[in-house]
């Protein structure tokens, strides 16, 4: 069975899933045409039927910007009504979006079920850098890991990097580790891109979430240095990504800068097609951040042949190897010195970064699931698969 409570909740939102929910629908499509949906709803675990579990998947799988939301709540109402039958002992449970493992209650149900939980590990960012999170999500994570170690029959992680950083707060902590496994994440299924470029002027892009670690602030400062010294023809700045948390300054550049009008665009919604062509047509991929589990924006930047332009971290390392320019997050000089160099579509830096793309391959999902498996049989007996 799947926990689709994250992923439901946000659909009946009507939120545009992040990257932990792109990979939760992923799970979704591949195991949900054998799997039950789990709904935590009002206090109680609901196990839908494997009928309506199929409805809901398939809802959720759709556009994201067409889900019938008023026909989810009624599979879900139905299900509060009528579902009550418990999971046979033992059942397989996947919770790969890290939702209600905070709750002490979560592990006491899960064993007090007999459930076998998969866990999936986006990163330990609260805890590691607990400055760009929200207050309190340092104690919320460490529960969260607490569930994961203690219940979990197997964890799988996005990156080496990310369980190397669960081991040794494992090893902190005094907890075993159970089976860990290392399952790299495969770029979105983007759409084709329009041929026409979106803007005539040169353009840079920037994906993700506005939050304090992805850095925003240092490119709007980058922006408004470029913008004083070159005017009309500094290359503009695209920000796609949906407003986050604690970030009033970024938010307050770019709702009141005036030198930066014009010069920065701010996307907060994008469909598939707007986002390949945003990315097809643009100089680079910009990525500043600084902590990342993993790195998927650049995971789907040179997938589709983009140059990017990066902090040098742990992570991107291990996924893309020496194909970007790895930069201090803080060297706001050598960004603009390479934000220079790569304004040229022809410009010697950014040629030399497609010619290394050439012998890179992007992660794909039939890796990862070939992971997963081989972790469910190292850690679940045969006849639970």
């Amino acid at each position: 069975m799947i926990d689709i409570t994250r992923a439901l909740d946000r659909a009946l939102q009507g939120r545009l899933p992040t990257g932990v929910d792109r990979v939760s629908l992923e799970y979704v499509r591949h195991f949900g045409a054998d799997a039950q949906a789990l709904v935590r709803f009002g206090g109680r675990w609901i196990f839908m039927s494997r009928r309506r579990s199929r409805r809901v998947f398939d809802a959720l799988l759709r556009n994201p910007r067409k889900v019938d939301r008023a026909r989810l709540r009624w599979w879900v109402g139905c299900s509060y009504v009528q579902d009550w039958r418990q999971p046979a002992a033992a059942s397989v449970l996947l919770n790969t979006g890290h939702s209600g493992l905070q709750d002490a209650g979560y592990a006491t149900r899960v064993q007090r079920l007999g459930l076998r939980p998969l866990y999936f590990l986006h990163d330990l960012i609260p805890i590691t850098h607990p400055e760009y999170c929200r207050p309190g999500e340092a104690a919320k994570h460490e529960q969260r890991l607490a569930t994961m170690l203690s219940t979990g029959c197997g964890l799988l992680a996005n990156s080496a990097a990310t369980a190397e950083e669960l081991r040794g707060y494992a090893q902190r902590v005094g907890s075993a580790v159970p089976p860990l496994g290392v399952a790299l994440l495969a770029p979105a299924r983007l759409a084709r891109p329009r041929a026409e470029r979106p803007w005539m002027p040169p353009y840079f892009v920037m994906l993700g979430t506005i939050e304090p670690r992805k850095n925003h602030l240092l490119l709007l400062n980058v922006w408004r240095a470029l913008v004083q010294r070159d005017g009309e023809r500094a290359p503009r700045l695209v920000i796609v990504g949906q407003r986050g948390w604690e970030c009033e300054q970024v938010l307050d550049l770019l709702d009141r800068c005036e030198a930066l009008r014009g010069f920065v665009l701010e996307r907060q919604g994008c469909d598939d097609t707007e986002l390949a062509t945003l990315l097809a047509h643009a100089q680079a991929l910009l990525f500043p951040s600084f902590a990342e589990g993993y790195g998927m924006p650049m995971v789907e930047a040179l997938a589709a042949g983009v140059p990017v332009l990066a902090s040098d971290l742990p992570a991107f390392r291990e996924v893309a190897g020496d194909v970007p320019e790895y930069l201090d997050p803080l060297d706001g000089p050598g960004w603009i010195r390479a934000i220079d160099d790569y304004v040229h579509m022809n410009g010697a830096r950014r040629r030399a970064q497609l010619a290394r793309m050439h012998g890179w391959q992007a992660p794909t999902w039939k890796a990862h699931f070939d992971q997963v498996h081989a972790l469910m049989r190292r850690c679940l007996s045969t006849d639970s698969l």
